[in-house]
This record gives C-alpha cells, structure tokens and sequence, in this order.
C-alpha cells in the first residue's frame, strides 16, 4: 500500500476498497460473531447430539446405616443389637442404547446438518451486508473528496474574485458594494468547503468504526469510481435465485420443518431399548442369619415402551407441524417475490444512473467552458457580478452532480449485486 501525507503532516496509508473490504472480512465484529455462531452449529452436528450413539456410564452406590435393630424369628427367639452396622456397595459399568425410536435419531441428525447450512446461509448475509456497508461508505468517501475538490476550487476562484473587485474599486472602476457582495460569496463557500472537510472526516470515522479498528486511523482514499455497466436483470435474477443467502435460509427453514414432522411422527412408533452392565455387589449386615453377601457379573435386557393414548396430543402436535412446512413455504414464496421486486427496482435505479453519468459528465464539461468565458469577461469588466456568481455556482453544482451520478450508480450496482449474492469488488 502506498504512503501518502494526510492534512497535518502524519503519514497515512493510500486505502483501496479491496483494502477495506480485507480489513473489515478479518476484524468486523458481526462478521466475527456470525462466523463463531456456524462453528457452534458445526459442532453442533454429532450422532451422540442427535441420540444415535449408545451411552455408557460407570456407577458407584455406597450406602451405611448404624441403628438399634431388634428381629423376632418364627420360633419366637428374639435377637437385639445396639449400633449395627449396615453397608451395601454396588459398583460397575452400564450400557444404554436406543436402537429404535422411529427413526426419530436420524431426522434430528438431519436437521442438525440443516441448521448447520442455516448457520453458513446466516454468516453470508452478514458478510454481504458488512461488505455492502464498506463499500457503501467507502465510496461515499469519494464521492465528498471530489466535492472538496470543487470546493477547492471554486474558493479559488472566490478569492481571485475578491482581488479583482479590491483593485478595481481602488482604481474607482467598481463599487464598494461589487467588493462587498465578493466577500460575502467568498465567506460562503469558505463555510461550504469547512462543512464539507467535517463531514467527510466524520465519514472516515465511519469507516475506521466498520473496519474495527482506531476510529482515529488516519488513511487517504483512491479517488476513483469503477461502475460496472454490464449487469442485467435476468442474469441478476438467476444468480439471487441461487445464491441470495436470505432465500436460501428460507428454504432451509422449510427442510428443518419437515424433518421436525418425521421427529413428531416417530412419537407412533415403539422406542426400543436395550442395556447391559458389569456390576459388583457386596453388603455387610450386623444381625441376621446372613452377615455378608457378594454378586458380581453381566446384567442385560431391554425394554419397550409405545404409546397407545395422549390426549390427542400426536394428532395435533402433527397437525402444527404440517402448519409449519406450509408456513415456511409460503415465506420462501414471499422472499422470492420481494427479492425479484428489489431487483426490479434497483436495476430501474441503476440504469437511469448509468445514463446520468454520461449527461452530466458532458455538463460538468460545459460548465467549465462556460465558467472559463465568463470569468475573462469578468476580468474585462463586460459582465456584471451577478452573471459571474452564477456561472461560478453552475459550475460547482456541475460538478456536485457528476460526482453524485456516479455514486449513485455505484449504490445501484451495490446493491444489485448483494441482491444477487454476488457481491464482487
């Protein structure tokens, strides 16, 4: 990047679009917390997560008892003991496994890669907007430095104007009303440019906020628009089709819906489960025929459970599930139809601007010319100050407006292609 001095002395680096949009792609936070969201949904996506896996657990059970314990036996002896002790461990490790639950696991393990594909659908839109924004404020940023530039030079040319009525009204050739009227236009286009340099040091701010970085950042911009005059609506309509990150999530939401009513309708199935365990066994007692016992080996079974009878609770837990697929396809049609209707619009926007570039392109050039005539007639004295004034604002809105038409189209073309889900530099 090349190095370029900034009003006060400071060096400040020559930022590029592709420069800021590199910046904000690696320290924007929305962009970061997007992209920390994904890595949970990621994670998110395991057999054990979705209840596929069988679970094993080790298990320990240690229980003691001291009590006054009196028994009386069938032949009517009876034996007392004050303080016994009791003790009862188990210890082992058991298996658990739902091998059948109406296929209940595996639509949740889809649905867990769906909702991973949401959270990708979800990082793009806030990588396009984020990138928009840049974009948007980076050129911005352009389009005020060339209205400084006009300002620039129209105070230049107010001030050259001040000269030339202070002498001539020394030499009595002009009134001190013409030196006048040129200090006040000269004092108003001093405040224009000072309000132009504030607002487009604010906007660097701006910029500095969407990069993440020191809002106070110093850095000069490439004062250049590169409009792409190429886009065409169906083109632009086929790729958002495809690609807009919002439609997209739309039609994923309608899949997690969809596998939600395999997870409801599994409820009509039995849930099969099967265990096993290696367990050991020790218990000590204080009085009894039996003071010590112990047990050690395999345990297995399984169990069974369907059910016959909720309340009607299956039919309409289904019922709003089906709801919900409808619900979702209606939105997906609802997005499409606004997107084609944004696209529609924004082309409209863009192809007016492409045109305006070109007419005001040729303005600003006649103004120039025109500003040029009437300022050597000035000089002459042959025009009144009037005349001059207006063909010194004509040439300075001239200007204004080819910048603002050429920004325009760049928003256009923006926003067009983030529409499209092809936000390219």
């Amino acid at each position: 990047m090349a190095i370029a001095q900034d009003t006060i002395g400071q060096q400040s680096q020559i930022l590029t679009v592709e420069d800021a949009v590199r910046i904000a792609l690696q320290n924007n936070y929305d962009i970061k917390i997007a992209s920390n969201d994904l890595r949970i949904d990621a994670q998110n996506v395991s057999l054990a997560n979705a209840g596929i896996l069988p679970r094993l657990d080790a298990i320990v059970n240690d229980d003691n008892s001291i009590q006054n314990t009196s028994q009386t036996r069938a032949d009517g002896t009876i034996n007392t003991l004050d303080n016994a002790r009791n003790q009862s461990l188990n210890y082992g490790v058991t298996l658990g496994w739902t091998v059948f639950d109406g296929f209940r696991m595996f639509a949740r393990y889809d649905q867990l890669k769906e909702l991973e594909k949401l959270g990708d659908a979800e990082l793009k839109l806030v990588i396009l907007t984020r990138v928009s924004d840049v974009m948007t404020v980076y050129y911005d940023l352009v389009q005020q430095h060339q209205q400084l530039s006009a300002l620039d030079s129209t105070l230049i040319i107010s001030e050259q104007r001040v000269t030339l009525a202070r002498n001539r009204f020394t030499i009595g050739k002009a009134s001190k009303l013409e030196l006048l009227n040129a200090q006040v236009d000269l004092n108003t286009d001093t405040t224009d440019l000072l309000r132009q340099r504030e607002s487009f040091a604010n906007t660097k701010t701006q910029m500095n906020e969407l990069l993440a970085r020191d809002v106070l950042t110093p850095f000069d911009i490439v004062e250049e628009f590169k409009v792409d005059s190429s886009l065409t609506l169906p083109e632009l309509t086929v790729l958002a089709e495809n690609q807009n990150p919002q439609l997209l999530a739309q039609i994923i939401n309608k899949r997690v819906a969809e596998l939600q009513l395999k997870q409801v309708r599994a409820n009509r199935y039995p849930q099969v489960n099967v265990n096993t365990g290696y367990n050991f066994a020790e218990s000590k007692s204080g009085l009894g025929f039996t003071t010590e016992t112990s047990a050690r080996g395999l345990t297995y079974g399984f169990s069974a459970t369907l059910n016959l009878f909720n309340g009607l609770l299956q039919k309409r837990n289904e019922k709003i599930a089906k709801l919900q697929i409808e619900t979702a396809e209606i939105v997906i049609s609802q997005q499409n139809q606004a997107i084609n209707s944004q696209l529609a619009t924004a082309y409209q926007t863009y192809f007016t601007n492409i045109q305006l570039i070109e007419l005001e392109e040729k303005n600003q050039i006649l103004a120039a010319q025109n500003l040029d005539i009437t300022m050597e007639k000035y000089r002459i004295g042959t025009i009144p100050t009037l005349e001059f004034r207006t063909a010194q604002l004509n040439y300075v809105n001239a200007k204004v407006r080819y910048s603002n038409a050429q920004y325009l189209a760049k928003l256009s073309e923006i926003s067009l292609k983030e529409l499209a889900g092809n936000l390219t530099l």
